[in-house]
């Protein structure tokens, strides 16, 4: 069994609604290969050796999805899961970074994701495909009462 290691962004913009009011939008994407709705991830240190896991974490946000975030916080639970590839067993460890938007076009995004959305709060786990990523995002929810 092979073991990866990932880190990747749950980023957040504050949006004006009807009647001048703001709320949260979320962003999300669709993978091109699985076709899940999942939080933008990739390997550590596969572009570059060394690189810290915060650094992935703003590279892979920033090539998937075509916006850049900042960090707030690391969330302190891990996702965790198995998958298959190519006929090897793979458990995954996903570090998460809660982010807030700073710039960037979701028009922009890679072919690694077949679509890029930014979603409402109350939208988001109906949307992801994944419980790692749905329990990672009421992590973040959670965090985020710190910063209101």
């Amino acid at each position: 069994m092979t073991r990866e290691f990932s880190a990747g962004g749950i980023v957040f913009k504050k949006q004006r609604i009807i009647n001048n009011k703001q709320k949260l939008v979320w962003l999300v994407a669709q993978h091109s290969q699985h076709k899940g709705w999942v939080f933008p991830k990739g390997l550590i240190g596969d572009h570059i050796k060394g690189e810290s896991s915060s650094d992935t974490a703003l590279r892979e946000v920033e090539e998937e999805t075509g916006v850049k975030g900042r960090i707030l916080e690391k969330l302190k639970k891990p996702a965790t899961y198995f998958y298959i590839w190519q006929g090897d067993k793979r458990f995954k460890t996903v570090y998460y970074f809660l982010m807030e938007y700073e710039s960037g076009d979701i028009e922009k995004h890679d072919f690694e994701m077949s679509a890029v959305e930014w979603l409402l709060t109350e939208e988001v786990e109906k949307r992801l495909s994944y419980k790692s990523d749905k329990l990672a995002f009421q992590e973040a929810l959670k965090i985020m009462k710190n910063y209101e």
